[in-house]
């Protein structure tokens, strides 16, 4: 009897352990509308008629910001975005592109290398540069954006791992 009832208790607490892991991750900050691409602003740059006026909810890297008479811009490095719509930062950039925002934007509230989410509509695209390449910005008309703080970074990510073999971490 007790051969039976292991195997049938490691059935039923696997999921619910699997569930209350998943409760620990935040909510997405955006609501996305079904129809919304999954392009990155890469693929964007390539075909930008293809997805002009769509919304997307892209994020990732700050580099600058440019302030003028009534708008600013912020140029971002891309990066996919995990389940609650984080900059993953480890993965690789999917391309660059440009937030627009109305009005005046603070730098210090926006700086350089700090992680944001913006959620806008596709408006085009506009030649540049990065260093000396040329390069296609997809432009973003945001209307919300969410610049992260490390605390959030870290939230509802386990410290659980999983492995074979010693180890030591230290954080």
């Amino acid at each position: 009897m007790r051969n039976r009832l292991v195997p049938l208790l490691i059935r039923l607490t696997l999921p619910a352990a699997l569930l209350v892991l998943a409760a620990c991750a935040p909510a997405p900050i955006y609501k996305t509308a079904g129809n919304a691409p999954l392009a990155t602003p890469a693929q964007v740059a390539q075909t930008p008629e293809r997805y002009s006026g769509n919304e997307v909810v892209w994020g990732g890297r700050i580099v600058h910001v440019s302030n003028f008479q009534d708008y600013s811009e912020i140029e971002v490095l891309g990066y996919p975005l995990d389940s609650s719509q984080r900059p993953r930062a480890n993965d690789s950039g999917g391309g660059r592109f440009i937030a627009v925002l109305r009005g005046y934007v603070e730098p210090l509230d926006y700086p350089a290398g700090a992680l944001m989410t913006v959620d806008g509509k596709l408006n085009g695209t506009r030649a540049g540069k990065v260093g000396e390449a040329d390069y296609l910005f997809p432009l973003v008309d945001v209307a919300r954006s969410h610049v992260w703080t490390a605390e959030e970074m870290g939230k509802g990510r386990s410290n659980v791992r999983f492995g074979v073999g010693v180890g030591v971490g230290i954080r």
